[in-house]
């Protein structure tokens, strides 16, 4: 019996990627040239229903690098001349704030607990960026849009990046209120790792370009102007990741024909399903307590020590890979994703083996 991965990334394979996978091989799909005609088509293509399943402006720009770490580095090179503003609450706001420092710029941090109150972040009046995290992979937490909107309808001329890696496209974002956005696929796209894509705002490709002439150091080839050239011959600056590139094209594709609005209801059930059984299950606690704060797509829920052991037969005998805590939290919580290749009857069947369990 295959296996099924609530790990929160990487995680359980989109249903079609099989087939996708199958048709790429028996079309020679990962030996062609990224340079050739055939290439172009399925960028091209990938980019116009990235577009649609998106709803991202026209001009906006899209660029492929290879992970959501990536696409951080790259947005503070090419926005950002010395200071950088970020929210932290979990660990991968926290990387983001990290990588501005080695970078060598001014990066001011608001740290919250992940559990905290979420208040309207404090400026300094030269901040040229707003780094947020909408969806922390590491603590279950989530940023409400109307939170991010109003940080960049209170501070129109601040650019606004918000690393959606683990909520899009089940986020419903409204790209004409930020700047950049990023995520990478191995999570709620359900593919295999190893591609990132960075959508930029005509404003963040202005700021690149003033850097750029200006001497300061946006990067070589990932520069938002050398990912531009590329793009708008429908290709990368560099050998990429072809396959994933095609999955990519295919399973949004698949997204579109299922229709967005359903996959996004069909999550938040699944959500829903997750959230009450985890409030009522002894041994258990809800990690987030504030209802408006608590992700969509990552579950976290505290486990009591005594617990473990029982979790662990759960997984090995019903084909389950679980996903633990990350950091301080390894040994203390699971993380449940809850992504588009998670069906209802794989979180009830989730439930229902930990239900058993006399905890």
């Amino acid at each position: 019996m295959k296996k099924t991965f609530f790990t929160p990334g990487p995680s359980q394979l989109y249903s079609t990627v099989p087939q996708h996978m199958k048709t790429a091989l028996k079309e020679d799909i990962l030996s062609m040239t990224h340079r050739g005609k055939k290439f172009h088509e399925i960028l091209e293509q990938l980019q116009n229903n990235l577009r649609e399943l998106l709803q991202i402006p026209k001009d906006y720009q899209i660029f492929f690098v290879s992970s959501g770490t990536e696409a951080m580095e790259v947005t503070i090179r090419n926005c950002v001349m010395q200071n950088s503003s970020h929210l932290i609450n979990g660990a991968f706001s926290k990387r983001f704030w990290e990588i501005s420092q080695q970078l060598g710029k001014n990066a001011k941090a608001e740290i919250i607990e992940a559990n905290g109150t979420i208040n309207p972040l404090e400026l300094e009046d030269n901040s040229e960026l707003i780094c947020l995290t909408h969806n922390e992979t590491s603590t279950g937490a989530q940023l409400p849009l109307e939170f991010i909107y109003d940080l960049k309808k209170n501070n129109p001329d601040v650019l606004l990046a918000v690393d959606t890696v683990s909520s899009m496209p089940y986020v419903d974002l409204d790209f004409r209120l930020v700047d950049i956005v990023f995520f990478s696929v191995q999570k709620c796209f359900g593919l295999p790792s190893g591609l990132g894509v960075i959508i930029v705002s005509p404003s963040a490709l202005a700021k690149s370009k003033y850097l750029a002439e200006n001497n300061y150091d946006v990067g070589a080839s990932h520069s938002f102007v050398s990912l531009l050239k590329s793009a708008e011959k429908f290709e990368t600056v560099e050998t990429p990741n072809v396959l994933d590139l095609y999955l990519l094209d295919k399973v949004t594709q698949d997204f579109l024909d299922r229709g967005i609005k359903l996959l996004r209801k069909a999550t938040e059930e699944k959500a829903r399903i997750l959230y009450d059984f985890f409030a009522k299950q002894s041994g258990f606690n809800v990690f987030i307590n504030h209802k408006n704060y608590r992700s969509q797509t990552v579950i976290v829920v505290d486990v009591e020590d005594e617990n473990w052991s029982e979790i662990r037969q759960i997984e090995l005998e019903n084909n389950l890979v679980i996903g633990r805590g990350y950091g301080q939290y390894k040994d203390k919580q699971l993380r449940i994703a809850n992504f588009f290749a998670h069906s209802v009857r794989d979180v009830e069947r989730l439930t229902s083996f930990l239900r058993v369990r006399n905890y």
